[in-house]
């Protein structure tokens, strides 16, 4: 074959640790991809160092299909995961995948299309969710709304344009080039504060409803406050490295966990301003579990809504002035969060 007639590549890349129970069924999914005419994949799948037998099963995957990857990643989180896959990465395109997330057959297909046809540095669909069990399906039904998540497009599966940051992500490996790698020091929110500075290099990122995936997000409150917490602690490392957050929507919890505690400091003097912000948070709380319920089709889970909302609120609010707390005393992150557990 000349050059000119030789497949395209397109590398998909995957960091994990420890996800025994996943891991097959993610790479039997990755593989049946239906990609375009032309077009061929190498899968990189960075493993945590994982001890539960996820890298024994990837090792016998790689065996059977030379389309799989084995890649180390002694760092043990995502962002150093990434950025060893993109290193070995060999593709003119780029596809970030996630090990919880169901993707469309057509998925790659589309991101590869979206890619070309808009322009774009970096593409992806938007972030729908889909619980399991009654808490899940809760969790799942206050993700996808955006009274919760405070009008996000990347819930709006219909949109199509331009966006401040994108589920997952395909880029050209160029992209890379210009922009630089995923941070290190950020354990989470690493690719917020990417696209955030590909946007500031002039660089866009795009959403289309084209691009069709389902992510399974926790199932309980316990682990939802604890995953919430651990993303607004690291919004503040973002912040400071930028001068500005991603969006200025995810400051709101903070300001809502301190305006409760202010409230709560007063108490003994008047109880006013407390019962004012609970009225207001109720009828919020209120209004934001109907539409949830509503768009979900499950008035059944209108019980445990309101418990779930309050956990992504004040699990990020208190998670942000942790964060910020450690910013400001020039603490070096803490170790507390900085590691990610399912």
């Amino acid at each position: 074959m000349t050059p000119a007639t030789l497949p395209r590549l397109l590398s998909v890349i995957a960091p994990c640790r420890n996800e025994a129970a996943f891991i097959d069924a993610f790479c039997d999914s990755v593989l049946r991809q239906q990609l375009p005419d032309g077009w061929r994949m190498e899968v990189l799948i960075a493993d945590g160092m994982s001890d539960d037998g996820t890298r024994e099963r990837l090792q016998q995957g790689c065996a059977r299909d030379g389309r799989l990857v084995l890649v180390d990643n002694p760092g043990r989180i995502v962002s150093t995961g990434l950025n060893a896959c993109i290193a070995r990465a060999r593709g003119e395109v780029v596809a970030r995948l996630d090990i919880h997330t169901v993707f469309a057959p057509d998925y790659l297909a589309r991101c590869i299309e979206t890619l070309e046809r808009s322009g774009a540095d970096n593409v992806g669909g938007p972030w729908v969710a889909q619980g399991t069990g009654p808490m899940g399906e809760a969790i799942a039904a206050a993700f996808q709304c955006r009274w919760v998540v405070g009008g996000a497009r990347s819930r709006d599966q219909g949109y199509e344009g331009a966006v401040d940051t994108v589920y997952l992500g395909c880029w050209r490996r160029e992209a890379f080039a210009r922009f630089g790698l995923f941070d290190e020091a950020l354990v989470r929110n690493q690719d917020d504060e990417h696209n955030l500075r590909l946007r500031r290099g002039g660089g866009r990122v795009w959403q289309s409803g084209t691009i069709r995936s389902v992510y399974h997000p926790r199932n309980s409150l316990r682990h939802l406050f604890a995953q919430q917490q651990q993303y607004g602690y690291w919004r503040p490392f973002v912040v400071r490295k930028h001068g500005q957050p991603g969006s200025w929507r995810q400051l709101v919890p903070a300001l809502f966990v301190a305006a409760l505690a202010l409230s709560t400091l007063l108490l003994p003097w008047t109880p006013w301003p407390a019962v004012l912000l609970l009225a207001l948070y109720g009828s919020y709380l209120a209004l934001a579990s109907l539409a949830a319920a509503r768009a979900a089709g499950a008035w059944r889970l209108l019980g445990r809504l309101p418990a779930v909302i309050a956990a992504f609120h004040l699990g990020y609010g208190w998670g942000t002035w942790q964060g910020l707390w450690d910013v400001l005393r020039a603490r070096s992150p803490s170790s507390r969060f900085a590691r990610i557990t399912r």
